[in-house]
């Protein structure tokens, strides 16, 4: 009987170790999973857009669509999530040209029609560059747009707003760290011991000075919603926080009302606050 237990004990331990294993060295494959194929575009939405080649700072060759809207005020620079590529925002897009918006999406490295292979460091750099093409080959000044990052994206969005000057920053269904997700999906590995990448939103966000709102869903299955109630409380004022419901990939859709009305109260914000916080600074 004592053998039998000690062989069981001995197998389950391989079982764990080599479980651990698999999970330390696919990190890369279950973080990022890029779609290179890109078969629908905006001019499918009848939208007229620049199909862009821009480099990030270390060479790599990026794509990415710039949608104008008829005299906005605001563009949107759109860091998507882990999966698919920018044909899978087409929605997204499409709500905010609605709502007047341009928008800059762009794929990270070893997405869509981008070059290289997708890295943390990486990902950084092509927001960077991104906003760097839109600053200065489209001439949008700083205090018109607005970093936006969903999921993933919401990491990489408020990387650059610590490092860049924005209007604002919109993040949703982000996490606070990957270390943190991850502990969420194998509470019973020492995943915080052995992550491979930080994408730590919760330090970026408590150094953003921008305006800052927050929104995720309750209903999130991949993103608990606590994640955003602790990203909100880590972030400086002026800060707001919107409740949406459904799933991680559906809730903007499946929200939809609340979702448009939390952007358009947004910007209206965005406006007032402009012109208030210049008066704070003049008296």
């Amino acid at each position: 009987m004592g053998s039998l237990l000690l062989y069981l004990g001995v197998a389950l331990a391989a079982v764990y170790v080599g479980w651990g294993l698999v999970l330390l060295f696919l990190q890369p494959r279950l973080l990022y999973r890029p779609v290179r194929d890109i078969s629908f575009t905006p001019a499918d939405l009848d939208l007229d857009f620049e199909d862009v080649t821009f480099n990030a700072s270390d060479g790599v060759a990026l794509n990415g669509w710039y949608v104008p809207a008829a005299k906005s005020r605001f563009t949107i620079l759109f860091c998507h999530g882990n999966g698919g590529n920018i044909m899978h925002r087409l929605d997204t897009i499409n709500l905010f040209h609605n709502l007047g918006l341009s928008c800059f999406i762009f794929d990270y490295r070893g997405y869509g029609k981008s070059a290289g292979r997708p890295t943390e460091v990486g990902t950084y750099r092509d927001a960077e560059a991104a906003y760097e093409w839109l600053t200065r080959a489209k001439r949008v000044p700083a205090e018109q747009i607005v970093l936006f990052g969903r999921s993933l994206g919401g990491s990489v969005a408020a990387n650059l707003a610590c490092r860049v000057e924005a209007r604002a920053l919109v993040i949703e269904s982000a996490f606070t760290s990957y270390p943190d997700i991850g502990a969420k999906f194998y509470p019973y590995l020492p995943v915080r011991l052995f992550a491979c990448f930080k994408y730590n939103t919760l330090a970026y966000v408590s150094k953003v000075r921008c305006p800052i709102l927050i929104m995720h869903s309750r209903d999130d299955e991949l993103v608990p919603f606590e994640f955003g109630t602790r990203l909100f409380e880590a972030a400086q004022e002026p800060r707001q926080f919107v409740e949406i419901f459904g799933g991680h990939n559906d809730g903007f859709l499946l929200s939809s009302d609340i979702y448009k009305d939390a952007w358009i109260k947004w910007l209206d914000f965005l406006k007032t606050y402009r012109r208030e916080h210049a008066a704070h600074m003049a008296s």
